[in-house]
C-alpha cells in the first residue's frame, strides 16, 4: 500500500501542477497548450501502469491496464483532433473523461476492502468524470467551446488523488497504532 499512496499522492500534485500551467495557455490551441494536452492522459497512463503493479492478478488491475489503453488513445486523439481545433479537442477530452471516469469510478468499488479502505475520493471522483466528460460533449458542439473547462476538471480530480493519498495514509496509521 505504501507505493500505492506514492503513486495516488504523486498523481494527484501533478494533475493539479498541469491544471496551473494549462491556465496561463487556454486561449487558443498553441504548439504549448497542445504539448499538454497530450501530455495529461500520458501522466494518467503512468499512473494507471503503476496502480496496476499494485493489483496483480486481481479484476481491478485488467480495468487498471484498459485505463493505459485508453489514455495512450487519448493523448493520440488529442493531438491528431487538436489540427481540427478547440470543439474537437473538448469533444475528444470529453469522451475520455466519461469512459475512464467509469473505469475509475469501478476500480474504486472493486478495491474495496480492510487496507484499502471504500475508496470515497476514487468513487467520487470517477462519477464527477462521467459528469464533467458529458458536459464538455454538447460545450464542444456549441458556438465557442473553451478549454478553459478543464482546468476545474484536471484541479478538483487531482484533488481527490490527493484527498485518496490523505485517506491511505491515515488507514496505514491506523492500523499500525492498533498493531
Amino acid at each position: 500500500m505504501p507505493s500505492l499512496l506514492r503513486v495516488y499522492l504523486v498523481r494527484g500534485l501533478v494533475a493539479i501542477a498541469w491544471a496551473a500551467g494549462f491556465s496561463a495557455v487556454t486561449d487558443s490551441l498553441s504548439a504549448t497548450a497542445v504539448v499538454l494536452l497530450v501530455t495529461y492522459p500520458l501522466i494518467d497512463v503512468v499512473a494507471s501502469l503503476l496502480d496496476a503493479r499494485e493489483d496483480p492478478g486481481t479484476p481491478a488491475r485488467k480495468l487498471q491496464i484498459f485505463n493505459t489503453a485508453l489514455s495512450a488513445l487519448a493523448a493520440l486523439a488529442l493531438g491528431l483532433t487538436a489540427i481540427s481545433g478547440i470543439g474537437a479537442v473538448l469533444f475528444t477530452f470529453g469522451v475520455w473523461a466519461i469512459v475512464s471516469g467509469v473505469a475509475q469510478f469501478t476500480v474504486a468499488i472493486r478495491r474495496h476492502g480492510p487496507e484499502l479502505g471504500r475508496q470515497w475520493p476514487m468513487l467520487i471522483a470517477g462519477a464527477l468524470s462521467v459528469i464533467a466528460g458529458a458536459t464538455y460533449l454538447p460545450a464542444a458542439l456549441g458556438g465557442e467551446p473553451s478549454l478553459s473547462m478543464l482546468i476545474l476538471y484536471t484541479a478538483a480530480g487531482g484533488v481527490f488523488f490527493v484527498l485518496q493519498a490523505v485517506s491511505l495514509a491515515w488507514r496505514q496509521r491506523r492500523r499500525a497504532v492498533r498493531a
